[in-house]
């Protein structure tokens, strides 16, 4: 099965340089990507880790970057001798850790889990424990550290019911993952009893709930969030609707709610920040074709606004401090079939959050919020419009929302402690 997996992994490899090749012209860093992740890491990024007996936190992407922040910062407290490394996947998720995680001691790409170039960056390396957050498992890293005995402790640990599904199929590659695992921190029970399902033994699995319960990074003052505003030219608004993460179908969707809501709140504003930055340009082309004035993040950095109606967020790592602006937020990724997206960003700052029936990444979260009616869950874009527009003619209702929001993250917090 090892040698079915590296095959199919080289074959994968070979088959997206094309694709490798295009975004390395499009997309700022991707080069330096590559590198880090083929083994090649600048002269001195690995000085204060390499072999040094370092603790190696591994979060894939932005969200889980999220997750990582105040475990590191316990970890700082807890292990003060012992540097701390983390690695990433994606740009965006680079640019975040770089951004909100001070008490690294070195930043990293992960390496491909490709024969030799793994086990190369690992033995490199060399540290004292291995912390994959959610789960990042990979077959070669991990038969590297079992022959190298590094202990791995997953943290923050959840299971999808999509990977539940696609680790049925590959159970003895599986199993030989699982079985280097020394430690399982899941985020709920219902992820413990999946971990288990895929054959963790039970005495290495324990609930610790979910530590992006406890993220700071999002923190806003009133003076940073009035600044946020200006910038964006937003003062005058009476009231925000703030999609986040949305993905392509869902801007549609959002425009129709705002043109109703603007049927009785003409001074009112919305917020739109596409998951994916290179869809920046469709996006504000389907807002002006909706017949709205619209400006980009990056644009008003560089102008005075001019009172548009829309604004795009187009900025990576800003979307955690900008949802404090928002009045009505949805949280997008939900309304089409991707599976939704983290709702405990602006629920850290109270708002009366809106999402689609297609949770099922979240699922806990979603059920969690959903059951104290934090979270208002709609089927179809008819229904998002009729939500949206009864929480901006009905404040009292809005306001219910965000004060049980922030009950529930007050109520969660202290996994990061208990991981």
């Amino acid at each position: 099965m090892q040698f079915l997996y590296n095959m199919a992994a080289i074959l994968v490899v070979i088959l997206i340089i094309p694709v490798f090749l295009l975004r390395s012209v499009r997309e700022k860093g991707f080069i330096e990507r590559i590198r880090q992740s083929l083994g090649f890491f600048p002269e001195h990024a690995l000085d204060k880790v390499e072999k040094k007996n370092c603790i190696w936190v591994h979060a894939a992407s932005v969200g889980e970057i999220v997750a990582t922040s105040p475990l590191i910062k316990e970890f700082r407290q807890e292990f003060g001798n012992s540097p701390i490394l983390v690695s990433v996947v994606t740009t965006s998720g680079y640019e975040m850790a770089n951004r909100i995680i001070k008490d690294a001691d070195s930043i990293i790409y992960f390496p491909l889990d490709l024969p030799g170039v793994a086990e190369h960056v690992l033995r490199r390396i060399h540290p004292r424990v291995f912390l994959p957050v959610e789960t990042e498992l990979w077959p070669n890293f991990l038969k590297t550290a079992r022959h190298l005995r590094i202990p791995v402790m997953m943290v923050n640990g959840r299971i999808s019911d999509k990977s539940v599904k696609r680790y049925k199929y590959m159970y003895t590659l599986l199993s030989d993952m699982i079985g280097t695992v020394k430690l399982f921190a899941m985020q709920s029970p219902i992820d413990a009893e999946y971990i288990r399902h895929l054959g963790a033994a039970p005495e290495l699995v324990t609930v610790t709930g979910n530590t992006k319960f406890d993220q700071t990074y999002t923190d806003v003052s009133p003076e940073e969030r009035e600044n946020i505003l200006k910038e964006m030219g937003l003062q005058g608004a009476k009231g925000i609707l703030l999609a986040g993460s949305t993905h392509r179908g869902e801007e549609t969707y959002v425009l129709q709610a705002f043109k109703a809501v603007r049927e009785s709140h003409p001074e009112a504003r919305l917020v739109i920040a596409p998951r994916e930055l290179l869809r920046t340009v469709e996006v504000v082309h389907i807002c002006k074709k909706s017949g709205f004035s619209v400006a980009t993040r990056t644009e008003l950095q560089k102008r005075e606004p001019r009172g548009e109606d829309i604004v795009i967020l187009d900025t990576i790592g800003e979307l955690g401090k900008v949802y404090s602006i928002g009045d009505v937020i949805y949280v997008g990724g939900s309304l089409v079939s991707h599976g939704g997206h983290n709702i405990l960003e602006p629920a850290a700052h109270g708002k009366a959050i809106i999402v689609g029936h297609n949770m099922f990444n979240f699922k806990d979260t979603h059920a969690l919020f959903s059951k104290r009616n934090a979270c208002i869950t709609v089927k179809n874009p008819d229904e998002l419009q009729k939500e949206v527009v009864n929480l901006f003619d009905n404040p009292e209702e809005r306001h219910r929302m965000e004060d049980e929001t922030l009950a529930i993250v007050g109520e969660n917090k202290g996994a990061s402690r208990k991981s």
